[in-house]
């Protein structure tokens, strides 16, 4: 029997209510923009005969109750079903505190949108016949009560004989920490590892163990696509960072058990107060990079004396915003020969060295083929 169903992703919403914007002059992301695009998306999407949305993390801005509050009655609105999961912006702390509400009550917000477990920070269900979604928790916090990003070992335990049983054709995961690099080296990199998932390879042999083969996530901020060994994971750039994408994808799976992803990506131009709005943020990201690119140039694998690192610093002011918008074509010819090498595999490049263009609008070929 075919399975055909259109869904959409949105990720890294950092919404916030006026009331609770945070104002530091060194703030990376636009959270002003966040309902204004949200809503901007929203219309799109009720066009589009949905069979359900994905959130993939990073709800709020930082745990705020109102803004919780906010964002499940806006879902309640809508014409489709919705998913959500907590990223590491949404349960910052163990205990509730003035500002964040306590890690436990996240599901207690969003029992309309896959927690049908208020007691439990994961959850499955059935999202159209022979079609399962699962939505695993990737915040944990350490002996010293600091966020890593984990699944733990009870949810690794109930993940495995959910998948041991399950009789659908089709299983999608969500989760919020990638768990395939999308970076080079991003797994041991002192800047990128925290977008990881420091369990990743448990998650992953059992994931493989049981085919499952698409995943989605979120955190990094950027439109990438990576895959190894079978499973893509599909990470979707943030709502308030540039260039304020989000994707409408269509699966297909037919009579001959060939099965394929259509994906399309769009982006948020303009909101109120924000006519050109990827201009702007382009330019907010590029004004706020230096120190983040200083950091870059003179840790390892580079490892360049600081005033080397602060010469070059300026001319890769829109590195990050490149990487972000996907596909990205990169061409630092003017830079020392290792340090261009080493820019260069940020690119749109296969590992065979070809360019390679699936991080915006591509079609997977996920299995039968």
């Amino acid at each position: 029997m075919d399975i055909n169903f259109r869904f959409a992703v949105v990720s890294d919403l950092h919404l916030a209510l006026p009331q609770t914007i945070w104002n530091h002059p060194n703030r990376f992301h636009l959270v002003e923009v966040g309902i204004p695009a949200f809503e901007s998306v929203l219309e799109h999407l009720t066009q589009l005969n949905l069979d359900f949305l994905l959130i993939p993390g990073d709800l709020t801005q930082h745990g705020e109750p109102e803004n919780h509050a906010w964002l499940a009655k806006r879902l309640s609105k809508l014409p489709f079903p919705t998913y959500v999961i907590p990223g590491n912006h949404d349960v910052p702390v163990m205990l509730a505190n003035e500002q964040s509400i306590a890690f436990s009550d996240f599901p207690s917000y969003y029992g309309k949108y896959g927690y049908n477990n208020l007691e439990q920070m994961y959850y499955t269900c059935e999202l159209l016949p022979d079609v399962r979604l699962i939505g695993l928790n990737s915040n944990a916090f350490n002996e010293h009560s600091q966020q890593i990003g984990r699944v733990d070992r009870e949810q690794l335990l109930w993940l495995e004989e959910l998948l041991a049983t399950a009789s659908e054709k089709i299983i999608l995961v969500m989760i919020h920490h990638n768990i395939i690099e999308h970076l080079p080296n991003q797994s041991h990199h002192a800047l990128a590892n925290r977008y990881m998932l420091e369990n990743a390879p448990e998650l992953l042999q059992i994931l493989r163990r049981y085919n499952v083969k698409l995943v989605f996530t979120g955190h990094l901020h950027v439109q990438d696509v990576a895959y190894a060994d079978g499973i893509y994971d599909i990470t979707t750039g943030s709502l308030v960072s540039y260039p304020h994408p989000y994707r409408v994808m269509n699966f297909h799976r037919d009579r001959h058990n060939r099965e394929w992803l259509e994906i399309s990506s769009y982006r948020v131009e303009s909101v109120k107060d924000f006519p050109n709005l990827l201009s702007y943020s382009r330019k907010w990201m590029g004004d706020r990079s230096f120190p983040f690119l200083v950091k870059l140039l003179t840790l390892p694998p580079l490892n360049l004396p600081l005033e080397q690192a602060q010469e070059l610093a300026p001319t890769l002011r829109d590195f990050w915003a490149d990487i972000a918008d996907g596909d990205a074509i990169l061409n630092y010819s003017h830079f020392p020969e290792k340090v261009q090498h080493y820019f260069e595999k940020y690119g749109a490049i296969a590992p065979c060295g070809a360019r390679t263009f699936i991080d915006n609008n591509s079609t997977l070929l996920v299995g039968g083929w």
